[in-house]
């Protein structure tokens, strides 16, 4: 963990949380990829039922706004999210030359983990997550990227992930 960095949990605040790919790589950068974090994005909240605010999938990382489970830490939840996608990355990447190699890793070990416990933070993180892509030039506005909770709130569009917001 860094240093100075401290995690609290059971007092029911949201986390923001940003996952970052091994060594910044784009190991997210196709669609079919970001489809398959969303779909077991979902998988895992409905799993350990905990609630999603936000969220952006990018090439080289991803930023959640979520809740707590009720009966466990939120670290739960993440180490699973991240080892299914790397499986299934890794078994969908895999061609018949490198089947015995083992896989590079796809995310770094640990997470950057903020509790957010007022609107104001809730709306700046929403902010900073849903104009990530368009900072970043993937795309001219936040609704153009479909890997986001933008269209939830802005268009009232149900997306591949629930969100409670």
């Amino acid at each position: 963990m860094p240093k100075g960095l401290r995690r609290w949990y059971g007092g029911g605040d949201l986390h923001y949380i940003t996952c970052s790919c091994y060594q910044r790589r784009p190991f997210l950068g196709s669609a079919s990829r970001r489809d398959l974090f969303l779909n077991i994005f979902e998988q895992v909240r409905r799993k350990y039922e905990f609630q999603v605010v936000g969220y952006v999938v990018m090439p080289e990382h991803v930023h959640l706004l979520i809740g707590e489970p009720d009966e466990r830490t939120i670290a739960v939840p993440m180490q699973v999210l991240k080892q299914r996608v790397s499986q299934q990355c890794h078994v969908r990447g895999r061609s018949a030359s490198t089947q015995d190699a083992d896989p590079p890793p796809f995310w770094y070990p640990r997470s950057y983990d903020f509790n957010v416990f007022s609107e104001k933070k809730i709306a700046e993180k929403l902010e900073y997550i849903h104009w990530n892509p368009v900072k970043r030039g993937l795309v001219e506005s936040p609704e153009q990227w479909q890997w986001s909770s933008y269209r939830f709130y802005a268009l009232g569009e149900d997306g591949p992930v629930k969100i409670e917001g």
